[in-house]
């Protein structure tokens, strides 16, 4: 089973098509989000069209504006990441949350899933931890995330301790076998309901900046093949790229996702190039999935998107439901 939404050709305006329950679908009240943050306030300017805005090609204004975006509709009281770590837009990450949402409802009558209960496994949390802030305060969710990166893991933790909202409701895992997805961090005891995962894009870095430029030279006309693009987002090695790029990764993922297959409601993972859909579906076809649902999502100027497989029976699904959802 494939879902689709609406895909018009005409220009899309990223607030008006984000998720119904999207906080972020308004235009940014900058004045709330500085009171929030008094710091985003040395970022607000005027934009060509006289509204108040902030560059998006500094890495320091957007970090400052995930922090205001963070604290005033999350109750996040600290946020902070390294130098040159992805610093993902909030709205976005949202947006998977809340579909992620409506997954779980369409096998329990339409009702969200929410409380501790519900437990989800983030892959590549990353030092920003954005997925397990949004998932728990919105929905009352329990995160697992996991990560190579030793810096991130430690990065994840201090916001985790920092904020008593996050305290025993979310907790980061060292991924210590690069080659290895949920092998070494899913333990013997863990049952999630999802898994997530913004899987690296890339095939490498040249393949990275070879892109980036292109999009540059596309905004900016000429541009010299030797500067390499600043990255506003930031993002390291393991972020940004691995051996077969997404499709490659997603593949991987199914694949080691068979070992857990009655340890697990839904997988999914974000596919940001509809050109790779069709590998990864052959290779959910070969493990053998019993459900495949792709859900379009509406992020920026460009449509998203997650596929998510499961292969429990109908026993085990109501089996779940009733043990595993209530109270």
């Amino acid at each position: 089973m494939v879902l689709k939404s609406k895909n018009t050709k005409s220009k899309r305006t990223n607030k008006l098509e984000l998720h119904p329950r999207n906080p972020h679908r308004a235009r940014y009240d900058f004045a709330l989000l500085a009171d929030s943050c008094p710091e985003l306030s040395g970022f607000i300017q005027l934009n060509q069209y006289g509204n108040e805005s902030v560059d998006f090609a500094n890495p320091n204004a957007v970090k400052t504006l995930n922090r205001a975006l963070l604290s005033h509709f999350y109750g996040v009281a600290f946020w902070d990441i390294p130098p040159g770590y992805l610093c993902p837009p909030i709205p976005g990450r949202a947006d998977y949350i809340h579909y992620l949402a409506d997954l779980l409802a369409t096998s329990n009558q339409g009702v969200i899933p929410r409380g501790k209960n519900i437990k989800i496994l983030d892959v590549g949390v990353g030092a920003n931890c954005v997925y397990p802030i949004i998932g728990h305060q919105e929905y009352g969710w329990q995160f697992v995330g996991s990560d190579v990166n030793p810096i991130a893991v430690s990065t994840c933790n201090t916001i985790i301790k920092s904020n008593p909202c996050l305290k025993g409701a979310v907790i980061a895992r060292l991924q210590t076998h690069s080659a290895k997805i949920f092998d070494g961090v899913w333990e013997e005891k863990d049952r999630f309901d999802l898994t997530l995962c913004n899987p690296p894009f890339h095939t490498s870095e040249s393949a990275m900046i070879d892109e980036s430029q292109r999009k540059w030279r596309g905004v900016k006309g000429k541009r010299s093949s030797a500067e390499k693009p600043v990255l506003n987002f930031g993002g390291t090695a393991p972020e940004l790229w691995c051996d077969g790029g997404e499709a490659g990764f997603v593949s991987r993922m199914v694949k080691e996702s068979v070992q857990y297959a009655d340890r697990c409601f839904w997988f999914t993972s974000l596919v940001a190039r509809q050109g790779n859909l069709d590998a990864i579906y052959r290779t959910l076809k070969d493990v053998g999935a019993r459900q495949v649902k792709t859900i379009d999502m509406a992020q920026g100027q460009k449509i998203s998107r997650f596929v998510a497989w499961s292969f429990l029976e109908d026993d085990q699904i109501d089996y779940w439901k009733d043990n595993y959802w209530q109270g």
